[in-house]
């Protein structure tokens, strides 16, 4: 298992990842971001890749291919427009999914 780690999302969000070492992909909705994306999961070379929830939007599909592959770990985060919700949920779904119950209810 790799032990790099990839940041995809739009630039103002994920710049700043960068000067942690850690490899930045720009998301564009104008290019073949499905491609980029697709590369990066099928590489070999990334343990985890973390992606805004604004782009995870338009990943959808794509990201649940991969989400009962072990690696790589694929983690939303918010971007600089703000939280969406989108990431607790995805963490909510795979803490049900591993525990058996909704541990988060009230």
């Amino acid at each position: 298992m790799s032990e790099r780690i990839a940041v995809f999302g739009d630039k103002e969000s994920i710049y700043g990842f960068a000067a942690l070492g850690l490899d930045t992909y720009y998301f564009n909705p104008d290019e073949d971001y499905v491609s980029v994306f697709r590369k990066l999961c099928q590489s070999g070379n990334y343990g985890i890749i973390y992606v805004t929830e604004a782009a995870a939007v338009f990943l959808d599909k794509e990201i649940a291919k991969y989400r009962s592959e072990p690696s790589p770990a694929i983690i939303l985060i918010p971007g600089v427009s703000g939280n969406t919700g989108e990431g607790l949920s995805a963490v909510r779904l795979s803490v049900e999914k591993a525990v058996g119950s909704d541990i988060f209810s009230d």
